[in-house]
């Protein structure tokens, strides 16, 4: 039996198959730690239980914690912990894609919801690009884009958060790419400004929160102007509109406003993060209206 349905077996055996779906979606396991965001309307103690079981019935998990505050606060936590079941702890080894990250979640945000993005930009880097990514926490898509590329690319690495930095250089050294990405502990905008202007073939910016309206000293980053940048966007719709469609257009509209075009534009919806409203990204190729 895979990881996945044996966590989900236990949720179904605690719930019931009707309940077990919604549980399911608000469960998230990084590394061997679990996480449950409590359902509006319950309680962290509701949620013992299935802590228990989890812990008792999946060998792979070793702890498990209920989330009961959102993402917040200047360096994108998780917001406030209770802890459920299992060691009493939030730092872990989290895999994916054959890298390795040590991470505290209390101390770094870090989502497995990511992961399929994370290898879909490294493979989308040629050999030779330098990249830029305005905020890289522990250095999770920095990290799989070195990897991928062994030796063949630079990636500037940047984030405000001092533990996020501190466990980028840790991870960079796991995963033996410190020749391709250096660590940066700064903000994004003045790191680029600073250090990084007119550097750049490629700028991930995977902060929805602050992506439009970072997006002038993304532009400032790429050489000359032109080059990719991936901006991931939250994306509120009305009934019937495809989200993709109206994170190209922002993304367009804005680009249009500060001088620039879009020679290529696709979208993806990485996930739902509220009723009609998703996470976007949109890829997108761009150049200066004149010159």
């Amino acid at each position: 039996m895979t990881k996945g349905r044996l966590l989900r077996r236990v949720i179904e055996e605690v719930y019931g198959p009707g309940e077990a779906a919604g549980f399911w979606k608000r469960l998230d396991v990084i590394g061997d730690i679990a996480f449950v965001r409590v359902p509006f309307g319950r309680s962290p103690e509701e949620l013992r239980p299935l802590a228990e079981a989890i812990v008792e019935r999946v060998p792979y998990v070793k702890s498990v914690w209920a989330i009961v505050s959102p993402v917040e606060g200047e360096y994108r936590l998780r917001g406030r912990f209770v802890h459920l079941a299992g060691e009493r702890r939030t730092e872990t080894v989290y895999r994916e894609h054959g890298c390795s990250f040590r991470v505290d979640v209390a101390r770094v945000y870090v989502s497995p919801r990511l992961n399929y993005e994370h290898e879909r930009v490294a493979r989308l880097v040629a050999d030779g690009e330098t990249v830029v990514n305005m905020y890289a926490g522990a250095g999770l898509f920095s990290i799989v884009i070195a990897c991928m590329h062994r030796g063949r690319v630079k990636v500037y690495s940047i984030d405000i958060n001092p533990y996020a930095y501190a466990y980028m250089i840790e991870n960079v050294k796991m995963n033996r790419v410190e020749g391709s990405v250096v660590p940066i502990l700064a903000d994004a905008v003045e790191a680029v400004e600073r250090l990084l202007y007119d550097s750049a073939d490629r700028v991930l910016m995977p902060l929805p929160e602050k992506a439009l309206e970072h997006l002038p000293h993304a532009l400032r980053a790429l050489r000359g102007g032109r080059g990719w940048l991936h901006v991931y966007l939250h994306v509120a719709t009305p009934r019937g509109v495809d989200p993709r469609r109206a994170g190209v257009e922002a993304v367009v509209e804005r680009l249009r406003g500060l001088g620039y075009r879009a020679v290529e534009a696709a979208a993806r919806v990485v996930r739902t993060v509220g009723p009609r409203r998703s996470q976007v990204v949109v890829d997108v190729r761009v150049e200066p209206l004149r010159g």
